[in-house]
């Protein structure tokens, strides 16, 4: 067997255990990572085999069988990470210039945070409507597929820290005043917190979603999916571009993390926003 053979093969006993890891997944969970992108699932599975100790997918498939804990850290690995408030100042501002200004014209808006990157993103786009005078009649439906990490939401809370290091930015994307008068300081597992206020927590509907096999829930306003899109394969990217059509009302907005190609479904029927990230109008 010479060095190309052998790479070969070792390549393919890799493509057989991501497979059978992603089958286990599955058949054990009902989570189905089967149709993403692979080359975006090999990065986070060796994340995930080197914070485990694992030498192999299938020892890493061992561990997440048997051991609870090895396998919610699995798919914790596998979902949206986490982003922090105000990640990204250019994308607050588009949610100032943008996506407010088309929300004041619905009597009760909806808005979908799509497969959401947690508290940071979802908590950072209810602060900039309430400065924007639009979160008195708005809903925020955000979902995650992982229940586990819905029912972190619910009472998740930031270090004073994060909260510390978001307030620059909070300003260089428009914000008006102090951040921290967004937030109730308390107690944490881990000391003192920050928890967004109640009345707009409030405004905040987390839930257990899955773009890969749900179907459309509601009719929004507002579409975001700014994490998720580089994780799919090209069927399953479709897939869910048509479920966000589905679900997105007529000169509704839609913001995503890939441009749309022509050759994307529904292409023809969006008008393209010019900003930080991939910004539509639906017009047809």
């Amino acid at each position: 067997m010479n060095a190309w053979t052998g790479l070969a093969a070792g390549l393919a006993i890799e493509e057989l255990e991501t497979e059978l890891l992603l089958e286990a997944i599955f058949q054990r969970f009902g989570y189905d990572f089967r149709a993403y992108d692979r080359a975006a699932l090999r990065a986070k599975l060796n994340q995930a085999m080197r914070e485990g100790g694992a030498s192999t997918l299938s020892g890493l498939q061992e561990r997440a069988l048997h051991d609870p804990r090895a396998a919610s850290s699995l798919l914790r690995a596998l979902s949206v990470a986490p982003s922090p408030l105000f990640d990204c100042v250019g994308h607050a501002s588009r949610l100032r210039g943008v996506l407010a200004p088309s929300l004041r014209g619905w009597p009760v808006p909806r808005v979908w945070l799509a497969d959401c990157a947690g508290v940071g993103e979802a908590w950072t786009l209810a602060i900039v409507l309430a400065e924007e005078g639009v979160m008195g009649k708005l809903d925020i439906h955000a979902t995650l597929a992982n229940e586990e990490l819905v029912a972190q939401m619910h009472d998740a809370c930031l270090p004073l820290a994060e909260l510390e290091e978001a307030r620059q930015r909070h300003l260089d994307s428009g914000g008006r005043g102090d951040l921290l008068s967004f937030f109730e300081i308390g107690d944490g597992p881990d000391g003192k917190c920050a928890r967004l206020r109640a009345d707009l927590r409030r405004r905040i509907t987390w839930s257990q979603y899955s773009l890969v096999t749900d179907a459309s829930f509601n009719e929004f306003q507002a579409i975001l999916c700014c994490h998720a899109l580089g994780d799919f394969g090209p069927v399953l990217r479709q897939r869910v571009l048509r479920l966000f059509h589905d679900s997105l009302a007529r000169f509704g907005v839609l913001c995503l993390d890939r441009t749309l190609s022509v050759a994307d479904a529904y292409a023809g029927t969006y008008q393209a926003i010019e900003g930080d990230r991939p910004w539509y109008k639906r017009v047809g």
